[in-house]
Order: structure tokens, then C-alpha cells, then sequence
């Protein structure tokens, strides 16, 4: 079908006139009545008549008038679309984030994105930064907030550091060491609350006593998230080694307390991990900016 001359004929057919139609369409009166007609010849259908000093719809064209109206409708929808889709206003972005920011920053970096871009929609999955970084590269999701970055990162990631935290040791309040000066070897000997493997602070802590030839430490228990192991440990039992942003309140509160162990200074680092070389979506790239902002 000529959608061009089913144009024609849509505005003809709402304006009432072939003369108002070629004067809103920039086209002679001749040209847009020959086009019309010849559309009709391959339609095998009549559309327009003689009424008088003007023209009239057949049954036939009222019928086609709905249709294109609908058809005319849903292609400014999508031209819409593309238009939101390219600003960033549409779209659909997958997240994957580690713990530590999606508990401690995900939620206020949200809000304040969605409050601006409504129409985009959002997956969001809470894991640990061996398996977020996995789902990255299995193109599973779009970007990546990670929360302490590992030794090594693939090489097909892009890593954008956003800030920096500082790692504690932290204990009860009433444990023998709170907000003493100890040494490493006399840390690692308390038993440690610590979250599963492919966390990236139980591999900094590893790799921290490999580095100073200390002993591993012991982990006596061991949960799936930060809330529970945080909550044992001001319940009275063992040690943990966390992030700053994780535990600051508690400890100024007083339902934790610091141990500094001499020599120990680490920094968390915060980042967005993305595939190189591969461009994000508009909507992608909007909150992208918005966490460097806020950052």
C-alpha cells in the first residue's frame, strides 16, 4: 500500500476540502487530486465523490478514514517513542549491585533518578561482587555498582571509580579489644562474622593477612548479607570487617565499636563497571551521570 497517498487521503478526508488539504500538504491541487485517484485505481476502491462544489467520503472512505486515523495515530506514538527512547526518558535499564551500595546508596540514587525519568523502567538484582560482575559480562545486565573492587577486573570491563570508603574492624562494645590499639595477629585470632565467599571484603581481609603473613582469619559464622552478620556481632559475638558507610551509625550510636589494628589503614572503593566498547543506552547514561553527580 502507497502510505503516501493514504496520507493524502487521511487529510483530505479530515479537513472536508482537496484545496485546504494542497495548501496544508505544500502540494498543487492537481497533483494531490491525480494521486489520490491513482490510489483509488490501485485499491480497486472509490473513496471520494462529488458533493456539490466539493467532495464527499464514500462508505467505503469513511471506513478507511478510521483506520488510517488509528494507523497515523500510532506512528506519532512511536515517533514519541524514539524521541523519549534517545533523550533517555524511555527505556529500561538492568542493574546489578553488590551489597554495600545497593543497601547504603542504591535506594536515595534511585529515587531522586526516577523522580526525573519516570518512564524508565528498572531491574535491579542484589549480589555479590564475584556474581555482578559475572552477570556484566554475561550481558545479564547493563552496569554494574560495585562496592570494593577486586584484585584483578576482566578485561572486557570498564571500571569508573565513584568514591572511597574506609574498612574497619569492628566488635561489641563490650568485647576486650572495642576501641583498643591491637595488632594484626591478635585481630585474627578472635573469630570473625563474615558474609559468603565472593564477597570482596572477606577477600580483602584475606588478602590483607596473606600480605603481612599474618594467620587467615577464623570464620566462625557466616551469613548471606551485611544486616545479619552487622546484627551478630552487636549481639556479642566475633569481630567483622566492613565498610565504613555500613557500620558508621552503629558505632556512633554505641551499639558497635571500632578496633584499630596498627599498621591497618584500607580504603573501600566504590565504582561503575561497564563493557567497553559498548555504548549505553541513553536512559543508562543519564543515571550514569546522576551517581557521578551525587558522588
Amino acid at each position: 500500500m502507497n502510505l503516501h497517498a493514504l496520507r493524502l487521503f487521511h487529510v483530505i478526508a479530515t479537513t472536508g476540502s482537496v484545496t485546504r488539504a494542497a495548501e496544508l500538504l505544500n502540494i498543487s491541487q492537481p497533483a494531490i487530486t491525480a494521486q489520490v485517484k491513482k490510489f483509488e485505481r490501485e485499491l480497486s476502491i472509490t473513496l471520494l465523490q462529488p458533493q456539490g462544489r466539493g467532495i464527499a467520503l464514500t462508505e467505503a472512505g469513511k471506513e478507511l478514514v478510521q483506520l488510517a486515523k488509528r494507523l497515523f495515530s500510532v506512528e506519532l506514538q512511536i515517533e514519541q517513542f524514539c524521541q523519549d527512547f534517545r533523550s533517555g526518558s524511555r527505556g529500561h535499564i538492568r542493574l546489578a549491585a553488590t551489597y554495600l551500595p545497593s543497601h547504603f546508596l542504591l535506594p536515595a540514587w534511585l529515587a531522586r533518578y526516577k523522580q526525573q525519568y519516570e518512564g524508565v523502567e528498572m531491574s535491579i538484582t542484589t549480589t555479590n561482587s564475584s556474581d555482578a560482575l559475572k552477570q556484566l559480562l554475561n550481558m545479564e545486565v547493563d552496569i554494574a555498582i560495585y562496592g570494593g573492587l577486586p584484585e584483578e577486573s576482566p578485561d572486557e570491563i570498564q571500571t569508573e571509580e565513584l568514591f572511597r570508603d574506609e574498612l574497619w574492624f569492628v566488635v561489641s562494645p563490650d568485647h576486650r579489644f572495642a576501641n583498643l590499639h591491637i595488632s594484626l595477629d591478635e585481630m585474627m585470632r578472635e573469630p570473625f562474622v563474615m558474609r559468603e565467599e565472593g564477597s570482596s571484603t572477606r577477600e580483602r581481609l584475606l588478602a590483607l593477612c596473606r600480605t603481612h603473613s599474618a594467620p587467615s582469619p577464623r570464620i566462625a559464622l557466616q551469613f548471606n548479607g551485611l544486616h545479619e552478620a552487622i546484627t551478630a556481632v552487636i549481639a556479642g559475638y566475633g569481630a567483622n570487617f566492613v565498610s565504613s558507610l555500613v557500620v558508621r551509625e552503629y558505632v556512633e550510636r554505641g551499639e558497635l565499636s571500632r578496633v584499630y589494628v596498627e599498621g591497618i589503614q584500607l580504603q573501600n572503593i566504590i565504582a561503575v563497571c561497564t563493557r567497553k566498547q559498548e555504548p549505553l543506552s541513553a536512559a543508562a547514561m543519564n543515571f550514569v551521570d546522576m551517581i557521578r553527580d551525587q558522588s
